[in-house]
């Protein structure tokens, strides 16, 4: 197999004097999706700031197609390929759609081809094109998440981490998320998506990772972790 596209080695992370995460190793290759699940407080969303530049590795290996980035600040990161859909989405909600989107592609190689990447991702979410003047703000919860997503494809990425993309959104409106994130692996984007929306994340990745206690506690084929009595111990509480 190729080397992957994201690798983490023997990561541990820190707030201060309490450590979030303990060597944690995850792999992410070329066109895959992979999902990070676990319980409220288990370090996801803390891995994924780390891998994305914006809180530091304490110890260990981040590196994305074979450069190491575990020191780079996050718009380093995003140099190399690697884009950040995060938690709550953090959209600016007194600019028009449109602005947000083209704020996203602040990455050099992405300036230039913007025009066209901002028809893609119209194409992936046409009820952006219909809102393109509107302010973000006005917009409903699963449109802004729309938002979000289509401002980090506007850097171009390789790697698209979710963070939560499921948060808060009525059920009809995470349809439409996962099923854009579907399309949007289909386009060749390696995506990592973090839920606490299990059977959700499950059913749309080819591997999975569970995380406990800032720990990688089980890791292997999707499929395996939806069947799995520990995902269901663990997350679900049953």
């Amino acid at each position: 197999m190729s080397e992957p596209l994201l690798q983490v080695r023997d990561l541990d992370v820190r707030y201060g004097d309490a450590q979030a995460l303990w060597d944690v190793a995850i792999e992410v290759h070329e066109g895959e999706t992979v999902c990070v699940v676990g319980p409220n407080g288990a370090g996801k969303s803390t891995l994924v700031n780390a891998v994305a530049g914006i809180h530091p590795a304490h110890r260990g290996r981040i590196s994305v197609g074979g450069v190491d980035v575990t020191r780079l600040r996050g718009h380093r990161v995003c140099g190399h390929g690697v884009a950040i859909v995060p938690e709550g989405r953090r959209i600016f909600p007194r600019m028009t759609v449109l602005d947000n989107l083209v704020l996203g592609a602040y990455r050099k190689s992405a300036r230039r081809p913007h025009r066209e990447t901002l028809a893609g991702v119209y194409e992936i979410f046409p009820r952006l094109a219909e809102r393109a003047g509107q302010l973000a703000g006005s917009l409903s919860g699963g449109e802004q998440q729309m938002v979000a997503i289509g401002r980090a494809l506007m850097a171009q990425p390789r790697l698209l981490l979710l963070d939560e993309p499921s948060l808060g959104l009525a059920p009809v409106r995470v349809d439409e998320v996962y099923d854009a994130i579907g399309r949007i692996n289909e386009r060749g984007v390696s995506v990592v998506v973090v839920e606490q929306d299990v059977q959700r994340a499950l059913a749309i990745a080819g591997r999975a990772y569970l995380l406990g206690e800032g720990r990688v506690v089980m890791s292997g084929p999707a499929a395996e972790l939806r069947d799995s009595a520990e995902v269901r111990r663990s997350v679900l509480g049953l």
